[in-house]
């Protein structure tokens, strides 16, 4: 049945390699369940959860700066709703495809059945960059983005979040152009701003809950962060987080990274440091070589596509935290990583090992958490902003980030459960995806044929 569904995604949907790099290591983990199940061929269950829902794509005119028109694509995958309104985030980047959104909303339906709570899941996006524009630049596009969105889009039909290029600033412009066009406050957008119904932890929590996660697969082994040097990708909102707690929790993180390169600093980043790397990254939008201009210590690693791997890999360590981008990992890396005795890969981003470096991980017997899992965190606390919204509330920042707490627990020991009872022990992937799976289907089955 997986080879025959395979076939057909391919025939259907020529040159979608990243979605057809998600369905087809989807299907491969979940195939336990299809063989005790073998009635889902007739149902078509395969079939369904594979095809979006609804695909919107659209035209998004712009001005820039100098008086000249601009046109970019604008998107949004509505890939499953039932077990609540579609919610995922937001991309702006000129990289941004089809391809790039279906394979994110996939994924996005069983990260979200993880956190139990009711929402489907939906991506969406442009192929915008903002960097290097003008605030006024990013608000005009935002308001021309959200001018066709905001048709598609409601607090009980699909609500959107923030992700790549897509942070505050752009929420803010995009949430007051829907709340003028569609003359409503409504929780329609989450990562809104304190004071207009934005909740406290929504920026910290996918970095917070990457690092809650993985405190919890180490103490499985009995083993905690301290101590612990930790390598770290990226160096935006995900990746600060997730260096901001395990320096709470007593490790050491020795690398960031951007487009350009990366940073190696041996004395490890500390409290100061991570506030220099915010401001040059949330304030200036500057490139993270500007950091070895304050601090000498470190040194700077210009990227090199021509190589075939990525020497941020290929450091001492214990622990890995990727939180740059889709397949920064490839196989070499992985082997890297286990060489350099790495024991825990925690993924921040979504998809951040290709498939053969997965494959390596899982055959290594280190400690591997895929994205679906390990990073549910954000929009698990995104749920929350939309429940206090819904009930006009706003929790302290202590009950968010405890709530957050209890959400990565839960989740992490599902994984577990799981995996231990189709007969792979300690598989948070296989763990991760059969659960989403068994909770998407049984609610599609439930609600009939639509």
């Amino acid at each position: 049945m997986i080879d025959k569904i395979t076939r057909n995604i391919l025939e259907r949907d020529p040159g979608e390699k990243e979605f057809h790099q998600a369905v087809k290591e989807f299907l491969e983990t979940v195939k336990p369940v299809l063989d005790r199940h073998p009635e889902y061929d007739r149902l078509g269950v395969i079939e369904r959860i594979t095809e979006p829902e609804r695909v919107i794509m659209f035209r998004i005119p712009w001005m820039d700066d100098e008086g000249y028109v601009r046109v970019n694509r604008g998107y949004q995958v509505e890939m499953n709703s039932a077990i609540g309104p579609y919610k995922g985030g937001l991309r702006f980047h000129p990289s941004v495809n089809l391809s790039i959104l279906k394979c994110l909303a996939f994924d996005q339906v069983f990260k979200n059945a993880l956190t139990t709570l009711p929402m489907g899941g939906g991506q969406g996006g442009a192929d915008f960059e903002p960097k290097g524009k003008s605030d006024d630049e990013v608000m005009r596009f935002c308001q021309s983005y959200m001018s066709e969105l905001s048709h598609h889009i409601g607090q009980d039909t699909d609500i959107p979040d923030g992700g790549l290029g897509v942070g505050s600033r752009e929420i803010g412009y995009m949430f007051g152009k829907y709340r003028k066009q569609r003359k409503e406050f409504a929780g329609v957008l989450t990562g809104k701003g304190l004071q207009w119904g934005g909740s406290q932890v929504r920026i910290q929590a996918t970095g917070y809950g990457v690092v809650y996660f993985a405190a919890e697969m180490l103490a499985v082994r009995n083993e905690t962060l301290e101590g612990k040097t930790c390598l770290v990708s990226g160096s935006g909102n995900v990746a600060q987080h997730v260096v901001e707690k395990i320096i709470e929790l007593g490790g050491k993180v020795v690398t960031l990274s951007d487009s350009s390169g990366f940073i190696y600093d041996p004395e490890g980043i500390d409290r100061d440091k991570l506030l220099f790397v915010k401001r040059l990254k949330n304030i200036r939008r500057a490139r993270i070589s500007e950091y070895i201009e304050k601090y000498s210590e470190a040194s700077y690693t210009e990227a090199n596509l021509s190589l075939d791997y990525n020497p941020l890999w290929n450091h001492c360590a214990e622990c890995a935290f990727p939180c740059a981008a889709e397949n920064e990992i490839n196989e070499n890396d992985a082997a890297n990583l286990i060489a350099n005795g790495v024991r825990l890969i925690c993924e921040g981003a979504d998809m951040p090992a290709t498939s053969e470096a997965v494959k390596t991980f899982l055959e290594s017997n280190i400690l591997y958490a895929p994205g679906k899992a390990a990073n549910a965190g954000g929009v698990a606390v995104s749920a929350l902003e939309m429940a206090q919204n819904r009930m006009l509330l706003s929790w302290s920042a202590e009950e968010v980030d405890l709530r957050l707490r209890r959400i990565m627990k839960n989740i992490h020991q599902t994984c577990l459960n799981v995996a231990d009872s189709y007969g792979e022990p300690g598989n948070y992937a296989v763990g991760a995806n059969i659960a989403g799976f068994v909770r998407v289907v049984n609610a599609m089955l439930d609600q009939g044929l639509v």
